[in-house]
């Protein structure tokens, strides 16, 4: 094995082989990884690749993925989960430009096409790293963006901005629609969040990953998507028709993402925070 772990982490590997049903040695190689876990390649003699990552909330992401994958998007393949570590299907990875762009547009329309059940929010709670994502159902969508997306944050914000969080979640009927169509979201869409990988039938496709998913508004998944990069026509035109209101909600959606990335990272991310308030005039 390569970039050699300590012994107990190196048998933890073992197990995880032995759960995919591969025997013998394999080569092990650290990818690093981002913020909020490590990232390890596992190539067998038998040719086959697996990547694993460790989090204490694997089995919610592989149960995250394999929602995805029910509505026909392409996700890496669950092949086991051990304690903190879950082991996905290597991807390949082919595409970019305007082309990668538009997979992800088609990735995106499929994933919220398809019809949800009249409710809102999750079955269970998240995390992105130390900071929890508190998920509930409610049958009105403003109630679950204001206790679960909002609300959460409001003890952990200066004063001033806390006091015009906290009006903003007192008024959503200004921005948020109350019943919009339920469509299960990725939860995390930034551009380090899919792969574009050559399609079976030829050409190549969006595979998501690392979601944080919930049931809610189509224009929620752009939130992060459109704060930290601009997609190119391509993959508007790719998706087709925005969901409906999505200019007058999009930017309450980016302010949940701006206020993870403000508990994470600390006071770089608050000018971020303000400016979205001031945007909504708040």
């Amino acid at each position: 094995m390569t970039d050699r772990p300590p012994q107990q982490a190196a048998s933890r590997f073992a197990q995880i082989a032995a759960l995919i049903g591969e025997e013998g040695a394999f080569e092990l190689r650290s990818l690093g990884g981002g913020d909020l876990s490590d990232i390890w390649q596992l190539d067998f003699a038998s040719g086959r690749r697996v990547i694993v990552k460790n989090g204490p909330h694997v089995a919610t992401e592989a149960a995250m993925l394999d929602a995805l994958a029910t509505t026909g998007v392409a996700v890496p393949p669950v092949m086991a989960v051990q304690g903190d570590l879950l082991a996905l299907g290597y991807v390949p990875r082919g595409g970019k430009g305007d082309e990668a762009w538009s997979a992800l547009g088609q990735a995106m329309r499929c994933l919220h096409e398809v019809k949800q059940p009249p409710r809102y929010g999750w079955d269970e709670d998240y995390a992105f790293g130390t900071v929890p994502i508190i998920n509930d159902w409610t049958l009105d969508w403003r109630d679950f963006w204001r206790d679960c997306r909002l609300r959460p944050f409001l003890d952990s914000l200066p004063r001033e901005v806390a006091a015009r969080v906290n009006h903003l979640s007192q008024t959503l009927d200004r921005f948020l629609p109350s019943a919009p169509r339920p469509t299960l979201l990725h939860g995390d869409l930034w551009t380090g969040n899919f792969i574009t990988s050559p399609a079976p039938e030829g050409g190549i496709r969006a595979v998501l990953i690392d979601p944080a998913c919930y049931i809610g508004d189509a224009s929620a998944d752009f939130a992060i998507l459109t704060l930290f990069a601009t997609p190119p026509e391509a993959f508007w035109r790719s998706y087709g028709p925005l969901p409906e209101e999505y200019e007058r909600s999009i930017n309450v959606y980016r302010l949940w993402p701006a206020l993870v990335h403000y508990r994470l990272f600390g006071a770089t991310y608050l000018g971020l925070v303000q400016s979205l308030l001031d945007t909504l005039e708040l």
